[in-house]
């Protein structure tokens, strides 16, 4: 004990003088607003871009984004979506054109690389992702002092789920950034003086054009989450006065100009197909059952924000005695009419993915961020006090499950991640020490410091080495060095679309019959055939008097559908036709 009680005293003077150091630091950024943005896109860098370019195309999801704005730059049709020959009308337009537009930029950079480089097709969502944080920061400028937004920035920098995000060529970065310009501007319009009448010209052009952009990407999705809100304040404040603030009428014209005609083009292209996919399949089908199977019973946001709102979440548990104290000031009255609402409406909602709520998340950095102005969490009360230990168990769970999935997975030994993780938890468990003394702000500094180095030792350390799970890629690999084009490459049953996207569009999704028969065309052909369909293939290459040879074997985890699969890779031996 003699040994251990100055050892143990030591570590917790250096968490509480390293939290103190982090805080000074975040006083001398918010000398400024350049400052403070500066810094803010520095930590969103340093936070969204381990494994950005490393990670192989994420299925299903991703990838078939992807693959749907890889073929408007091989067709030409920026109005129909696309994956492959089927259609797919599920959201609007608007993050495919981006990712076209990025990857025609990355083409014209790089050479022809860029449209099968997933990278390309991510810039948009790391944009978005790196606005969200800017945005969050302006619009707790109307909550806060220009400290606590920046604080608040730090957040959402930090925060899991969008880190995430800001890596997979989706939608939710993107409409994150798109719903935060929208919110801040409707906060201003709110929360503005009585005396404001007319308020800003230029606020109000955020509001509209960011809602606009907001339907292209995610179609009512924005409406939501931006209209929830109004409903609420209008019926608290007994009137709808504050949205004379927000220009309506020129306002919802100008989105009307911006929205409308994709919105009457996909209407006669398709003859009404997008609307009746789009709206009454996949939209009420979300909100009727669990679709793709995403079905979960009401209060698994709640459940699951304690992982996917990590590290923050132990601020925003202290911060909600705060937000129900001042529960009748209008800006807490305006952050809760943000949350609440609409977190019912996806807890009741059949359909249930992580980042559904993810416009939500912003509103409760900056309720932390008031709270934490306001004194509420200078000092951890007894009851509060043990969550800060969720920083530390939350990451050292995160790593050893990485770490088991490695050993079981993954090639090479990685060796730059074991140090990073180590260091990351390292820093969580000093945070956690910090906090006593230092209080929760300065101690999620420290927390959040942790969480970087974690990602970088998860993102970039392991994952791009997992190679037993990217199975598409080293199919893709296969293709490339056989130097046969995609049209005459077959597989079966593997057909995840970052397949299609990583080998060309025109790869054969097929049935064991069809697979033996393109190789028995000879010339330069491969058949992808797992093991299930192996006997129906040979069966059928025998019966043809197939000449063929197995050139290679690809084991691995799909991680859709939690399975192991085994590829068997054959060449046509035939003469070309």
């Amino acid at each position: 004990m003699a040994i251990s009680a100055p050892a143990s005293q030591t570590r917790r003077s250096f968490a509480v003088e390293l939290a103190h150091r982090l805080s000074a630091s975040l006083d001398a950024a918010a000398g400024s607003h350049a400052r403070a943005c500066l810094l803010l896109v520095i930590v969103s860098l340093a936070a969204f871009l381990p494994g950005f370019a490393a990670i192989s195309p994420i299925d299903r999801d991703e990838a078939r984004f992807a693959q749907a704005s890889k073929q408007m730059l091989e067709t030409g049709n920026f109005i129909d979506i696309r994956f492959k020959d089927e259609v797919r009308y599920k959201k609007p337009v608007g993050i495919h054109w981006l990712q076209a537009a990025s990857a025609a930029l990355g083409e014209a950079v790089v050479g022809p690389s860029a449209r099968t480089t997933i990278a390309f097709y991510r810039l948009p969502s790391l944009i978005g992702a790196i606005g969200a944080v800017l945005l969050t920061y302006w619009t707790a400028l109307v909550f806060t002092s220009r400290r606590g937004a920046l604080f608040a920035g730090l957040v959402m920098a930090s925060c899991v789920l969008l880190g995430i995000e800001a890596r997979l060529a989706k939608t939710d970065a993107v409409l994150l950034c798109t719903v935060m310009a929208s919110m801040g501007a409707l906060a201003r319009a709110y929360l503005a003086p009585a005396l404001d009448r007319r308020g800003s010209f230029a606020v109000a052009a955020v509001f509209w054009t960011g809602l606009a952009a907001g339907i292209l990407i995610k179609g009512p999705m924005a409406p939501l989450f931006v209209g929830l809100p109004i409903v609420v304040l209008a019926v608290v404040e007994r009137s709808g006065r504050f949205l004379l603030r927000l220009r309506p009428l020129p306002g919802i014209a100008w989105c009307l100009l911006l929205v409308l005609p994709w919105f009457v083009a996909i209407y006669y292209v398709t003859n009404g197909a997008f609307y009746k996919l789009a709206v009454g399949v996949d939209m009420l089908g979300k909100v009727t059952e669990g679709q793709e199977g995403h079905w979960a019973p009401p209060g698994t946001y709640l459940l699951a924000i304690w992982g996917t709102f990590w590290p923050a979440v132990v601020l925003v548990a202290m911060a909600l005695p705060f937000a129900w104290r001042a529960r009748r000031e209008k800006p807490v009255i305006f952050l809760l009419a943000w949350i609440v609402p609409a977190w019912l409406v996806f807890e009741i909602t059949a359909t249930k993915l992580p980042h559904y709520v993810l416009p939500l998340y912003p509103a409760l950095a900056i309720l932390a961020a008031l709270a934490w102005q306001r004194g509420a969490m200078v000092r951890l009360g007894a009851r509060l006090a043990p969550l800060v230990w969720l920083w530390p168990v939350m990451g050292a769970l995160l790593a050893l499950a990485l770490a088991a999935g490695f050993f079981y997975l993954g090639d090479g030994l990685a060796l730059a991640a074991w140090p990073l993780l180590a260091a990351g938890v390292a820093l969580l468990v000093l945070a956690a020490l910090a906090a006593p003394a230092a209080g929760p702000q300065p101690a999620f500094l420290v927390a959040a410091l942790g969480a970087l180095v974690l990602y970088w030792g998860v993102y970039q350390g392991l994952m791009p080495h997992l190679k037993g799970v990217w199975i598409s890629q080293r199919l893709a690999a296969i293709a490339r060095d056989s130097g046969c084009p995609a049209d005459r490459i077959a597989t079966v049953p593997y057909q995840e679309p970052s397949l299609a996207f990583l080998a060309g569009t025109d790869i054969r999704f097929t049935d064991p019959m069809a697979a033996a028969d393109l190789l028995k065309e000879g010339g330069c052909s491969l058949a992808f055939i797992g093991k299930p369909m192996l006997p129906l293939f040979e069966a059928r290459a025998t019966a043809l008097g197939l000449k063929m040879e197995r050139v290679e074997r690809v084991d691995g985890f799909a991680y859709n559908g939690g399975r192991m699969q085994e590829i068997s890779v054959f060449r046509s031996a035939e003469p070309a036709r």
